[in-house]
């Protein structure tokens, strides 16, 4: 009896875990209709594409004129005749700002006087000295014949030393006075300005009658600067100057015309952020803590600089430019969106999903060269028009799958039988 009810008991059991089993079956074999149904959308795809593609610096810019000069007065005194206005062109030379001389005139008449006066003693001097000279001679040859007494001898001789000496005197006067007639001349001169430079006058911030006062500092009359070449100067963070070099490609927009480029080439990067023409030994000596802290936390630029021609003159100066450095580049070659890809492996590859034209999927390597976070070259593994889908979740799935271990997955069912 015990081994009849034993044997009745285990049909049963059975039977259970098959009708689980089969509905589970069902389950499972509905839900990979749905998926691998014909009527499910297919996962977005790009295809690869030939397109010109490079990896550049950003930097905000100013744009400069290349030569500029500023104007000043060393002459104090009313402005007579301002002869430019503002935007004119003038050349190397070209008379532009006269200053009232009359101070300078009577200046330089005074010192041509004194020069006068000076070689009229020297003149006067010079005649007693001729006369002290034939005087000492005759007492020398008086006193060598016994004629003449020693002590007129050596008065003539003290005569004619004092003399030569007041001409010597004279003389170094009269070079004084020469001196200071030259200086009363090129100050006179200052009173006529001439531009040192051929260009523009691109500021004037005085006006006629103005009365300017050169005796402290030199007063600015006028900037006048060369805008047929334009210099640009790009603030390169300090993250990213040790990729920029001279001679590298540069382009630039501006403005009121983002869509044309400016091409140049990188002339130099200066050596020191601009911050360091502000800094003093003396506030460094004495809060070194305190302000290597705050330096800390500031932003630290350096400016690169290159040259641009401007023949037209749409540049103008203080314009901001939106600079790219070019650090590589490749033209026609076969690119994907960046945001394809997931993490490189060891070798340095990405895997990436390929749809065929039937829609399935096959995991592929490829091998990227220039990737500026927008667009990645592709160098092998994929083909032009070739499409790959375009999520980064495929693609950091496909590199899951390809660091996995290759094994049979694990049935479900497995514990049910």
């Amino acid at each position: 009896m015990g081994e009849a009810k034993k044997s009745n008991r285990l049909p049963r059991l059975t039977g259970r875990r098959l009708a689980v089993g089969t509905a589970l079956l069902a389950v499972l074999a509905l839900a990979g209709w749905r998926v691998f149904s014909p009527s499910a959308p297919p996962p977005p795809t790009v295809a690869v594409a030939r397109a010109d593609i490079e990896d550049t610096v950003l930097a905000d810019g100013e744009i400069e004129a290349k030569k500029q000069v500023t104007v000043g007065a060393q002459a104090s005194g009313q402005i007579k005749s301002l002869l430019v206005e503002l935007g004119d062109d003038v050349a190397e030379g070209q008379l532009v700002v006269e200053i009232d001389s009359q101070t300078q005139q009577k200046s330089l008449r005074k010192a041509e006087a004194e020069l006068a006066s000076a070689v009229a003693q020297r003149a006067a001097k010079a005649a007693s000295l001729r006369q002290a000279q034939l005087s000492f001679a005759r007492q020398k040859k008086l006193l060598k014949q016994d004629a003449g007494s020693r002590e007129t001898f050596e008065a003539a001789e003290a005569s004619l030393v004092s003399l030569q000496a007041e001409v010597a005197a004279l003389d170094a006067s009269i070079e004084q006075a020469k001196v200071a007639v030259e200086t009363a001349q090129v100050n006179l001169g200052y009173t006529r300005i001439a531009a040192p430079i051929s260009g523009t006058v691109v500021a004037l911030p005085v006006d006629e009658g103005q009365t300017v006062n050169a005796a402290q500092t030199t007063p600015t009359l006028m900037k006048v600067a060369q805008l047929g070449l334009m210099t640009v100067r790009a603030e390169v963070s300090e993250a990213d100057v040790t990729r920029v070099k001279p001679g590298q490609t540069v382009y630039f927009t501006i403005l009121g015309e983002p869509d044309h480029r400016y091409y140049g080439v990188l002339r130099a990067i200066e050596p020191a952020p601009e911050s360091i023409n502000t800094t003093t030994s003396s506030s460094s000596s004495s809060s070194s803590s305190s302000s290597s802290s705050s330096t800390s936390s500031q932003a630290i630029y350096y400016n690169a600089l290159f040259d641009v021609e401007n023949p037209d003159r749409k540049l103008r100066i203080s314009m901001t430019a939106q600079v790219s450095i070019v650090l590589t580049e490749a033209k026609n070659a076969l690119v994907i969106p960046a945001a394809v890809l997931a993490r490189p492996d060891a070798k340095g590859l990405y895997a990436v999903q390929v749809m065929d034209d039937a829609g399935a999927l096959t995991r592929r390597k490829i091998k990227v060269g220039i990737n500026n976070n927008i667009q990645a070259q592709v160098l092998e593994g994929l083909e032009e028009g070739e499409r790959v889908v375009s999520t980064r979740a495929a693609a950091a799935a496909a590199a899951a799958a390809s660091a996995a271990p290759s094994r049979p997955p694990r049935s479900p069912l497995g514990r049910l039988f």
